[in-house]
This record gives structure tokens, sequence and C-alpha cells, in this order.
């Protein structure tokens, strides 16, 4: 029978797996949109049909671990709704502890789940034995167990997911391939098929396994890459309930569930296979539907050995199949959703590692509300395809970083872990400088980037550690140096754009939460908003000359930030943005003897009055001009120091050479000493979740002004009143204490909220943190008195800690360094 396709949807989904199918049904049911979805073959036949279906759901970030709970909440209830069950079971997870580190790790991990409302407990041997009889827990110290984990039949999800969708209205066509869209400029007309063309508004590219070469097809990089994923199901054991918990023994690499009386057994091994496909691109055949690869017992022995070691039973029952199936990985482990920004109208879906079943619901959720509203409904920065790069476009780049992922799957998460394949891509002109100074280099984006630097005799490599770094008393020493003397960090990865031309003004003032139409030479610190008031971004603004802006961000942030601002701009042909980031190596000099070093290489006048804090303006140091922007992040006079790239070599040295004293320093320096002066970071911080005035950045905000801006009728209902969440600045009465973030906040006894961000103040010598306080019905006053009168401990690795709230700097609340 020949298919035949509407002539337009508002809206076309690509792809009928759980996320495609998930997306639909919300779209449907939530926003009731004119949604078609079309599939190359039939529902689930992708990747989702062979998932193993285990659904666990506490992540590091709150919203993340908000859209997994969401999925089981759903999955509870489905059901009942379409008629169609989803093999939904919550049996609960237990994940096994072997060493004292991974036993710190879960002690850490029930303290973020505490702290984002979940309850996990840690258990002993003899409970896990009792939990689970068939196990061996001789060499176990113990275990965490989340009760509300469970699992899942994909398949079944999916299909009742795609019912549901066509109860509200929603199309689905199976058996139709996309070939190609018809394009106006940057948008989608029209999704063009093997069956005919569908005009639409919008595309959401949930193509599994295919979406990278969906989303090429209208110039979108969808970073991915294929890895064989195998795991066994076996004939029934003997003793082996229907409700045991799902099991994850991270130290083994290996994972179980029961079905049908059996077992369902894989693991993360640490040589993973990619699939590499012979095909152009690499890319995945259009005609793999419900199929596997050959069994490959002699790379999974390794699965076997260590499962048959936990579980005995395992070497005396059959295996009834292999699944050995192709699954979607991204170069971090995070899963990708958000509006695509090379396309106008194109979002993603994709790229699941392994925990698509877990993820679909939520994410289904989040990207409909996305596609109906334009914005993310939470904070959703560790999953949005905008955190990739132009660097994501090289597949041999992804293909090696996605398997360091994958072989990672399992590691312990240990604090300041760094990738270390695909190393070094990007880098200074200092690198080799930095390198014989000793830097030990993380990476950012693809950016080597100094993190400290050893001193003579100290090994130059990061060690890992639970407790106190190998690089903690380097990281002090740099740190203390910055307030007596000066540090010279590079910083040349940071991201830069220019925007310029005659709407340029009214157009920044639109994005920008803080009053841009400064006079040339000003420089403001600004966030932008989203509807809701949320920070989307956080940056500064130099203005250069009247129809002229710089504007510099976190190297982190390039894509998101140059995206929200493009996508804001108006269409008139008035501005012009340039991302700008090569072109312009930065040299940040801070401390107290800043004013000093630069007087010694430039014929400028740095003096206070000459140059104030807040302003920009071009100076010349060894011959070569340096747009000077005087601002700091390390609470100490200084400078940022733009540059042409190739002359920062020259500049670095003439700096260097001036004999007044001045060490290069490090981003973890950075990071201490941002927090002793309570500046935030954007992603863990302040986030698309959080406002100005719950940040205490209120006073960024030029409500006074008549000015429109993104956000501000949000804004102007919160003005005046004190906000029910506040960010509270905490130093932990014990110095040996290690905070990392995510550590519960006790206010009176009671949990009101998680630090954000977690470190160590070496100027006063005390762990410090920085994290929100919200109103309960026990503590409801939130005001300055109340907030600071209140008795405040920290829950960190389960220990209980006190700790001094502020709501000003630790370290030089007047700020009288700064504008010296």
């Amino acid at each position: 029978m020949s298919i035949v396709l509407p002539g337009h949807a508002r809206i076309v989904i690509i792809g009928g797996g759980i996320i495609g199918c998930s997306t639909a049904y919300h779209l449907a049911r939530d926003h009731r949109a004119d949604v078609v979805l079309l599939e190359q073959d039939r529902l689930t036949s992708g990747s989702t049909w062979h998932a193993a279906g285990l659904v666990g759901q506490l992540r590091s970030s709150a919203s993340i671990t908000q859209v997994l709970r969401y999925s089981v909440d759903l999955y509870r209830r489905l059901a009942a709704e379409t008629g169609l069950e989803t093999g939904w079971k919550m049996t609960g997870c237990l994940r096994l502890a072997t060493t004292q580190d991974r036993w710190i790790e879960y002690r850490r991990l029930a303290t973020t789940a505490r702290s984002f409302g979940m309850d996990m407990e840690l258990i002993g041997p003899d409970e896990v034995r009792r939990m689970w009889p068939l196990m061996d827990v001789s060499d176990l110290i113990g275990a965490s167990w989340l009760p509300t984990d469970g699992q899942a039949s994909p398949s079944d999800i999916a299909q009742s997911l795609a019912k549901g969708a066509r109860m509200h209205g929603a199309r689905l066509f199976e058996g139709v391939r996309v070939t190609g869209f018809r394009m106006e400029g940057r948008r989608i007309a029209a999704v063009q098929t093997d069956a005919g063309e569908i005009a639409c508004e919008t595309v959401v590219n949930c193509a599994g396994l295919w979406a990278r070469q969906i989303g090429a097809m209208a110039g979108v990089s969808v970073p991915l890459q294929a890895v064989r994923h195998q795991y066994i199901v076996t004939e029934p054991i003997e003793g082996l309930p229907p409700d045991a918990p799902t099991l994850r023994d991270p130290d083994r690499r290996t994972y179980f569930k029961e079905e049908v009386g059996g077992l369902v057994m894989g693991g993360y091994e640490p040589d993973p296979i990619p699939w590499d496909t012979g095909l152009p691109g690499n890319d995945a055949p259009s005609d793999w539907a419900f199929r596997l690869f050959d069994d490959d017992f002699d790379h999974f022995e390794q699965h076997m050995v260590q499962a048959i070691a936990r579980v005995p039973a395992l070497e005396r029952v059959g295996v009834k199949r292999m699944i050995n199936g192709p699954e979607s990985f991204t170069p971090d482990g995070n899963f990708i959703l958000g509006a695509a920004p090379e396309c106008d109208n194109m979002f993603v879906g994709a790229g699941f590692n392994a925990f698509g079943i877990a993820a679909g619901g939520g994410a289904g959720w989040a990207l409909a509300e996305w596609v109906a509203t334009g914005e993310a409904p939470l904070d959703l920065w560790p999953v949005d395809i905008r955190r990739f790069s132009a660097l994501h476009r090289d597949r041999a780049w992804v293909r090696e970083r996605t398997l360091e992922a994958y072989a990672r799957h399992y590691a312990i998460a240990w604090p300041h872990d760094e990738y270390l394949s695909g190393r070094p891509r990007l880098v200074s002109p200092l690198y080799a400088r930095l390198k014989a100074a000793g830097a030990v280099f993380g990476s950012k984006l693809g950016w080597e980037r100094p993190n400290w630097f050893a001193p003579p005799g100290t090994e130059p490599r990061d060690l890992p550690s639970m407790g106190r770094p190998n690089w903690f008393d380097a990281v002090g020493e740099e740190h203390r140096h910055v307030r007596a003397v000066a540090g010279l960090f590079d910083q040349s990865s940071f991201a830069k754009f220019e925007l310029s031309g005659p709407g340029a003004e009214a157009a920044l003032s639109r994005l920008c939460a803080n009053d841009v139409a400064r006079p040339p030479g000003r420089l403001v610190y600004t966030q932008m908003l989203n509807s809701r008031g949320g920070i989307e971004c956080d940056l500064t603004v130099a203005r250069l000359a009247p129809d002229r802006f710089y504007i510099v961000t976190g190297t982190g942030f390039r894509t998101h930030d140059f995206a929200w601002i493009a996508d804001h701009l108006p269409r008139d042909g008035s501005v012009r943005l340039e991302d700008v980031t090569e072109g312009w190596g930065v040299l940040s000099l801070m401390g107290p003897r800043a004013r000093d070093i630069l007087a010694a290489v430039t014929p400028a006048d740095m003096s206070g009055a000459a140059h104030p804090f807040g302003h920009v303006r071009e100076i010349t140091i060894a011959g070569h001009p340096v747009r000077a922007l005087r601002v700091t992040y390390v609470g100490e006079l200084g400078w940022e120091l733009h540059a042409a790239i190739d002359s920062l070599g020259d500049i670095h040295d003439a700096l260097m050479e001036t004999g007044l004293g001045l060490r290069p320093a490090g981003y973890r320096a950075i990071e201490s000493l941002r927090l002793e002066k309570g500046y935030r970071a954007w992603g863990s911080d302040i986030s698309p979740n959080d406002t100005p005035f719950e940040a205490g950045l209120g006073w960024a905000v030029k409500l006074r002004t008549t000015q429109d801006f993104i956000g501000r009728a949000a804004l102007e209902r919160q003005a005046g009143r004190v906000p029910s969440r506040r960010l509270v600045g905490f130093m932990a009465e014990d110095p040996d204490v290690v905070l990392l973030g995510r550590e519960t906040i006790l206010r009176e006894g009671e949990p009101v909220g998680y630090l954000t961000s977690g470190g160590f103040g070496y100027s006063i010598g005390r762990p410090l943190g920085l994290g929100y306080v919200r109103a309960t019905d026990r503590q409801p006053a939130m005001d300055d008195t109340a907030l600071l009168a209140s008795r405040y401990t920290l829950i960190a690795a389960g220990e209980e800690v006190a700790a001094r709230p502020s709501l000003r700097p630790f370290h030089d609340p007047e700020g009288l360094a700064i504008r010296s």
C-alpha cells in the first residue's frame, strides 16, 4: 500500500525510537501541536528495541536528575492512559563498592541524592546479601540503594508512547525515509522523503544512529559515535526473585537486571569497539533495522569473568542469547538536546549513551517544551547541543574522545578529572613556555589551559584523589602570590565576539539585563536573560566605538552564547555579529602590583584616574597594540590584556621580565580566588533556572531605566520583594573538609538547598562554597537578618560540618583592592 503523506505539518519529527515517540506524545498531549513523525522502517527498529532497559535517575545535575525522575513518573502511569503496558518495575537499584575510593564516591552521591530530594541509602554487605541472595559479597565494602530506580521494556514503552501520541492527534508514518531538506537560507522549508515532500515550520531530529547524517543534510553537526555494546540474557536461575533489584557493579564494569527468571548482564569495557561501517563519513546504513552484529564472546569474556565472580550461579546457567548492537555515544557521555546552532528550525534529541530508556520520558517532555516555546524549560546546559563547537565536526576526534568516554562509564568520578584523548588540540602561542614553567594543563572545548604549575622537583601531573589532591599546596602558593604580588593567567581560550553596525546599541540593550548604552571606552558586566528572568549568558561587554562592541565570555560557552545572541538579533541588516576568538590572545594580569608591572612595559598612564575600573582603552606593550580591559574575576587590581594572537609571546615575555615578582598562575587558582570573592560561575552558581535577584546580582539589572530587555517583565514581578531562594556564601568551620559542590545545606537542621560550587579559600584558610537557600514552612524568612542569624551545617560525604553564612565576599568585602 502506498503511503500518502500530508503536504504540510507544523512539526516533523524524524525517528521512531523512544525519544521520537516521547517527543511526539508530549507535543501532541501538552501543546496540541500539529505533529508528523517519520520512521524509516518500523517504530523502535533502531537501537530502542535492543536496549537493556535499566532505569536510573540520579545524575550530577539537579535538572537532568529531574528529567530522569519525570521518566519514572511517566512510566508508572502511562499504561493506564494508553492501555499498553510498559514493563515498568520499580525494583530499586544497588550500586556496589569494593574500594574505599568508590565508597567515598557513594557517600558523596548519597549527599547529592539528598540535595536533589531523593532517598539514597548506604548499606553494608550483609544487607546487600539479604536483598540479592545469589551474590558473592565477600569483597564488598557496601552499596548504595536507590529504591525508586527500576527497569522497563524499551519497545513496550515506545509503543505505548506512540499510541498516546496518536490518541492526542499526532500522525506517525512508518516506512518513510528522509532523503534531504529543501532549505531557504538557514531554515528548513520542507522535509524531502522517498514518499514525497512535507512543508513544515520545525524539524526535530530524533534519528538515533542516523541523527548525525540527518543533521548533516541541514548543515548541523551532531557529534556521535556508534559503539558495539553487548549483553547476554540467561536461562532462568533458581532462587532469583522476579523483583530482584537492578544491580550495577562498577568496579567490575558490569550491570545486571532480572528478566523472565534469568539475568540480563552486560558491561562497559575499557577497550570498546566502535562501529566502523565503511560507508562515507562512517554513516550508519539505512537498512539497519532490527539487526545485530555477530556474537563476540571473545570480547565479552572480560565481562563474563567478572560477572561469574559476582554471581557464581552464572557459571552453571545457559545463555539464551547475546545482544550485540550499536548504541550512539557522545564525546562527554551526556546526551544531546536542543536547538541546533547552525539551523534556525532544527531541534535535536539524540546520543543517549545507552540510557535512552531512563531518559526517554523526560527528554521527550523537555524537548517538546523547548520546541513549543522556543526556550528550554529548565537548566539543560549539561545536555545542550550548544555545548559543542566546530571541533566536534572532526569525526576522528569525536571517535577518539567518545571511546574514552565509553571506557570511563563505570570509572570512579574523581574530582577535577580531565579527559586525556585527542590532546593537545588547540593551544595558545604560550603553550611551550608555560609547559617549560611546569604547567599542568586541562582542556576546555579543545583548548589546552594551564590548571596549575608544578614547583621544581614536583611531578607535573594530576594524581586522582578523593581527598586533598596532589596539587593542593601548589595552587595555594599561586593563590597567595596573586593576593600578595601578582599572577599572570593565559586566558586566550576566552570566547570573543564583535557586534557592529548602526543597530548594535539597540540590539544589545534588548539582550542585556545591565545598561550597555554607555559611552565608548566603558566596560559592562551583564547577564542575558530568558523570558522567565533566568540567566542564559554571563559576560562582559566593552564599547569600542558608537557602533562597535566587544563581547567576552567563557571558553565553554562559545557556541551557546554566540547562538543566543544571534537568535535574538534583528534580521534587518543593521547589525553584524562576528566570532573573533582565534584572532585574540588574552593575558590576565592580576594582583596588587599589577599597575607597577604594566607601568614598566607601557608608556601609557595606568593610574586609576587615567584608567578606572570598568573601562577599556588601547595601550602598547613591546611594540604591540593591546586592548586593556580593567576588570577582574579574582578580586584584585588587574587588567585583561587582549592582543593579536601572534603578538602574545612578546607581550608575555615583556611582562615576565620586569623583575617585579610576577609569576604564572592557573585556572585552579582562579577558582579559589573567585570563591573567596563570591564571584558567580555560569553553569553552576547561575543558570537559566536562576534570576539575578535570586543570585544576588540585582545591582546589574537596569530596572531603574525605561529600557526594555528580554526577561524584564519577569524581573519586575520580583522587584522589591525578598526572593524565596537566595544565593549564600558558606565557610566551613572544619579546615580539612573537602567541598566540591552539591553538598546539602541544612538551616537549623532542615534541608534547604545544596552547594552549587565548592573549594578552598587559601587566604582565609577554610573550605568555601556557594549555594541557594530556599524558604520552607519552618524557615520562611529570607531577609538578610534572618538568613545570617540562622545556624547552618553542610553534609559533605555523609558528614555534618558547621558552616558560617555570608551575603558578602569572605575576602575584601568592600572591594578596596579592585578599585585601588
